[in-house]
């Protein structure tokens, strides 16, 4: 299960892009900049990722059929640990949230959910994720999108999440489309991966329409 999520810190922001400067005035009341709260709904558990998940997240996410729409991830455990100190360091300056998926039961990531700042007031960000195959079809991912995304909505005060998913890739658009993301446009050979440009969808979630869509299937955060 995924979306274009991005596993090396240099391709969070392109290099042509300027890195957005926060702006102070339109800070959340939260304290999720100095640590990500422990979230849970019974069946997964979102927290911080620890240096310890690096192993894990190195077998789960580099697997041929999870990495083939995801900007290519690190290739040893050293590289997660980098990526890992990489996330908390942007979480820490307000531009970038990245939480470890454990399932009930486990102690180990078994995958990320990742949000990005596209403004500098945070109100418009852009989510990934990616899951380990051996957790797909398993509820796993949905129990843990409507975690994320009540946290962004609720806690880090986001008013519009948007994904990028390749059009190519099934699972991760109907992922999307299962949880209310509505698909507003195709971006045209707009992902590179292995050599090839790929067309991508453009999803999003806005709040308003969040909350609403809670009543039909539930709270995400107990």
């Amino acid at each position: 299960m995924l979306t274009s999520l991005r596993t090396d810190p240099g391709a969070l922001l392109p290099p042509s892009r300027p890195r957005p400067v926060r702006d102070e005035r339109h800070a959340t009341s939260t304290d999720w900049r100095h640590a990500l709260p422990v979230v849970s709904n019974g069946a997964v558990t979102l927290r911080e990722l620890r240096t310890s998940d690096a192993r894990a997240l190195l077998e789960l996410l580099t697997h041929d059929e999870v990495a083939r729409f995801i900007s290519p991830p690190p290739t040893t455990v050293e590289g997660f640990e980098r990526f890992i100190a990489w996330a908390r360091r942007e979480r820490a300056a307000g531009r970038y949230i990245c939480f470890a998926v454990v399932p009930d039961g486990m102690d180990t990531a078994v995958g990320i959910f990742q949000i990005r700042q596209l403004d500098p007031a945070f109100e418009t960000a852009e989510w990934g994720f990616a899951l380990g195959k051996a957790f797909w079809g398993t509820g796993v991912f949905a129990s843990a999108a409507r975690l994320a995304v009540e946290f962004a909505f609720e806690t880090a005060g986001i008013h519009r999440l948007e994904a990028r998913a390749a059009v190519a890739n099934g699972r991760g658009n109907g992922a999307l489309s299962k949880i209310g993301a509505v698909r507003e446009a195709t971006l045209r050979r707009s992902f590179l991966r292995d050599g090839r440009f790929y067309d991508q969808a453009l999803w999003s979630i806005v709040r308003d329409d969040w909350r609403r869509a809670k009543a039909v299937w539930g709270a995400a955060v107990h």
